[in-house]
């Protein structure tokens, strides 16, 4: 975002992730994202939290800034500028702190905000299950109501930070099966209790965030890890996902940039029969189109999230850039490696890296698919769903 544009709080923010972006994430970026045992540095995340740099949306009074879901886009581009893997949790606790702060307890909101806040926890998001991914009202892990609380069983799969994770913000079926998404409740759960067993996929990116199953063998859980009302949990807390969507497409965006801003820098060291290779159009041109989409991108992130901020509407938004962030970041990532030449190809340059972090995106968190039929619906109603 154009620093010219934004507040003199909202530049001392950005400047300051940014700072932090390059002085203590950028050079290490590749070497931690290529190691199959790294976990997301916890030292590193204490450091952002110190900063705040973790969930600004949180109020001062559980150890957060209180500050806007534009200032979340600003700190969330920033940092995924110099590590795509550290932004996901700029991504996921905007998103997971706002659902606890607007339908969790107050010993929750004490228990949990603060801990989010500073680094201490992190925390998982347990949608996805293993017969569905796209079709994600149709859960089947149930919560079965006891007289102190619920018993859990059945499996989550997909989830960012299976085997790191401190808790779940989890969606689990309280009604029955043919209730849809109107018989889905939401817990916080404790993922250190009895009950718990966890493994990690083997997956081609985004290692440090370890993807992978959790399951749950008749694991108790007190009435009080609730969020909201039975059976409302899909339909109330899966609006929060509009911003989860929007900052997406801003670490996509960042992440291309990053790659973007050192190609420019390649082509105009090398040389190819005496002359840089910038002055060659089919050099410079790809880079320029390549400016013009992030910009794009990046203009319509902001608008929403000013959108978002002032209460308006913006899930068609939220959609658009949801699938054309991932999609469009991957394929100029590809290219940026193809102008490095041989050299790009090679695990010298991050490129590659950035690559297979960045596509990961074009499945997780709704497909393309999905988020066209979101923008159909929000066209033209629900006919855009009827399929007969």
């Amino acid at each position: 975002m154009n620093p010219a544009l934004l507040t003199d709080d909202q530049k001392m923010i950005q400047e300051m992730a940014q700072r932090f972006a390059k002085e203590r994430l950028y050079d290490g970026y590749r070497e931690r994202a290529i190691n199959s045992e790294s976990k997301l540095d916890r030292g590193l995340i204490k450091e952002m939290g110190e900063l705040c740099l973790l969930a600004p949306n949180i109020p001062e009074e559980f150890g957060g800034i209180g500050s806007t879901s534009f200032v979340n886009g600003l700190i969330c581009e920033a940092i995924a500028y110099g590590d795509f893997n550290l932004s996901y949790l700029n991504m996921t606790n905007p998103l997971m702190s706002d659902v606890i702060m607007r339908f969790g307890t107050e010993q929750m909101k004490h228990d949990v905000l603060p801990k989010m806040a500073s680094g201490d926890l992190i925390s998982a998001l347990g949608l996805t299950e293993p017969r569905g991914g796209s079709d994600a009202g149709n859960l089947i892990l149930k919560a079965e109501k006891t007289d102190t609380g619920y018993i859990l069983n059945g499996e989550k799969t997909s989830m960012s930070y299976a085997t790191q994770a401190d808790n779940v913000l989890m969606f689990a079926r309280t009604g029955t099966v043919e209730s849809g998404p109107y018989g889905v409740s939401a817990f916080l759960v404790d993922l250190n209790l009895p009950g718990i067993s966890r493994t990690e996929f083997d997956d081609i990116g985004t290692k440090p965030v370890g993807r992978g199953s959790v399951f749950f063998d008749n694991v108790e859980i007190p009435a009080s890890a609730l969020l909201g009302n039975e059976n409302e949990g899909f339909t109330k807390i899966m609006v929060g996902f509009d911003l989860s969507r929007v900052l997406i497409a801003l670490q996509c965006v960042a992440t291309a940039q990053v790659s973007v801003d050192e190609t420019w820098e390649y082509v105009q060291e090398r040389e190819a029969f005496g002359t840089p290779l910038v002055k060659f159009q089919g050099v410079s041109f790809p880079l320029a189109e390549h400016e013009s989409m992030l910009e794009a991108l990046r203009a319509l992130s902001y608008q929403t999230l000013r959108l978002r901020d002032g209460g308006h509407k913006h899930t068609k938004e939220a959609a658009i850039l949801k699938w054309m962030g991932p999609k469009y970041a991957t394929e100029i990532l590809q290219n940026c490696l193809l102008l490095s030449g041989h050299y790009g190809y090679t695990t010298d340059l991050p490129h590659q890296q950035r690559m297979l972090d960045v596509l990961g995106l074009q499945i997780g968190d709704g497909t393309a698919q999905i988020m066209k039929t979101v923008i159909s619906r929000e066209k033209v109603g629900k006919i855009a769903l009827q399929y007969k």
